[in-house]
């Protein structure tokens, strides 16, 4: 396979930007994701892989529980913020304010638009990454208007 072709390929996949959350009593998980796609309707099933030497990682395999954050155009250096390890001071992650999940307890960033919470319901785990399948739970919409921001519009790429 040629390796130049590979990559080009893989990065045409399409992706949005997100915020995952999770916690493990004080312990807190937040890392920016964008390989994350809705997988059934009833019930509501997400997949999302998350990088085994994050964070999150540890704590959605130990608690099986997480949310999603989701970016809005706009919003790109909220999503940096989380692409470095989860820093909790009083109500805000690296930062930003958060307020618990309902359902959950995982941090729900209160300056994203959409936000939903998920329960594991299985796990693959290869290469660096585990894919895990979940329950959506809860949902939440702070602005309905908010367009999602994608991965491409950013000028990044994560893969391939």
């Amino acid at each position: 396979m040629d390796p130049q072709a590979k990559k080009v390929a893989l990065r045409a996949i399409t992706y949005g930007l997100y915020v995952l959350t999770a916690m493990d009593g004080d312990h807190v998980g937040a890392a920016g994701i964008n390989w994350l796609t809705q997988a059934s309707f009833e019930p509501p099933l997400i997949a999302v892989a998350i990088k085994k030497d994050n964070d999150s990682h540890a704590i959605v395999e130990k608690t099986g529980a997480f949310a999603v954050n989701v970016l809005a155009e706009g919003q790109l250096e909220i999503g940096k913020a989380f692409f470095r390890s989860a820093k909790v001071e009083g109500n805000t992650i690296n930062g930003y304010q958060f307020e618990p999940g309902p359902e959950t307890g995982a941090p729900l960033l209160v300056d994203l638009p959409y936000w939903f919470e998920a329960r594991t319901t299985d796990s693959v785990m290869r290469g660096d990454h585990t894919v895990f399948v979940a329950e959506v739970v809860n949902a939440g919409v702070r602005d309905e208007s908010a367009v999602p921001l994608l991965l491409r519009s950013t000028g990044m790429n994560y893969g391939g």
